[in-house]
């Protein structure tokens, strides 16, 4: 028996060796592959906290550091071992070209969706328009944007989409303009008109300072004169600022004693004297 495992150890102990070199090197290069997927997962999650990086861009960069790692330790794996990794890559390439155009439709939507983590142009909770969808986003992934109408209305857009078209994002700035019009006859007066706005814009603590708010006669219409209440508040209180204090406008303007207008003509009948037509 002794004879034997000699007799295979002088004929077979370079292939022993060689195969063990391998092995060896194998599983340094996966232990290597584990430390820098660890290490990467362990400093993206600090560097995204430190640099306040959307957590679900921080998430698609550790996803593709990880699989890239795996797939370069593969193929070192395989080319410790003797295979022809060269045509691997090869025929690795040619199957993602094919892939890919494929599933460009797809790709297309996974890099916008990557573009617009990266670039932070919304986020969570913002009001957006893009195109002819818009509403309150709930969701960003890397296929669709999702959002929700101020109707309740779930809406799933494909990122490629969205980032194809001008983004009016609402609430990213932190602040909105509001515009508030209403209308006097042409026989009241404009000053007694701007003390009441000027009485609301001191009322109203919501009204941001700077810009100060503004008074205006915003055009003469054919029914009376259109007057503008310009003012600047926080993206969440826009729309609270804006319903009341357009109430308020009315109500105040008839209380001090003027009068808006509605639609209306003048019609001038003439009559022809020689042929008594009217």
């Amino acid at each position: 028996m002794h004879e034997v495992i000699a007799d295979f150890w002088r004929s077979h102990s370079a292939a022993i060796f060689s195969l063990g070199k391998r092995i060896a090197i194998a599983l340094i290069i996966i232990l290597a592959g584990k430390i820098v997927i660890v290490f990467n997962e362990r400093a993206g999650r600090k560097a995204a906290r430190k640099l306040h990086v959307d957590e679900n861009l921080a998430s698609v960069l550790r996803l593709l550091v990880r699989y890239g790692t795996i797939i370069i330790a593969g193929i070192m794996i395989l080319d410790a071992f003797g295979f022809n990794t060269t045509s691997l890559i090869a025929v690795l390439g040619a199957a993602g070209i094919a892939v890919g155009i494929a599933l460009k439709d797809t790709l297309g939507n996974i890099a916008a969706g990557i573009i617009l983590l990266f670039l932070r142009v919304y986020k969570q909770g913002d009001y957006i328009e893009a195109g002819d969808v818009a509403g309150s986003v709930r969701e960003l992934n890397l296929f669709v944007t999702v959002l929700e109408t101020p109707e309740g209305i779930y809406i799933a857009a494909p990122n490629a989409g969205i980032l194809a078209t001008p983004i009016k994002n609402y609430s990213k700035n932190g602040r909105r303009r509001m515009e508030i019009n209403v209308s006097i006859s042409y026989h009241d007066s404009i000053e007694t008109a701007f003390r009441v706005m000027q009485e609301i814009i001191d009322a109203e603590t919501r009204f941001l300072k700077d810009p100060a708010p503004q008074m205006m006669v915003k055009s003469l219409g054919d029914s009376g004169v259109n007057l503008m209440l310009r003012a600047w508040a926080e993206s969440g209180n826009y729309w609270n600022i804006y319903w009341e204090q357009s109430r308020n406008i009315k109500e105040k303007i008839e209380a001090a004693g003027l009068s808006i207008p509605f639609p209306q003509r003048d019609i001038h009948i003439l009559r022809d004297s020689a042929s008594g037509i009217t």
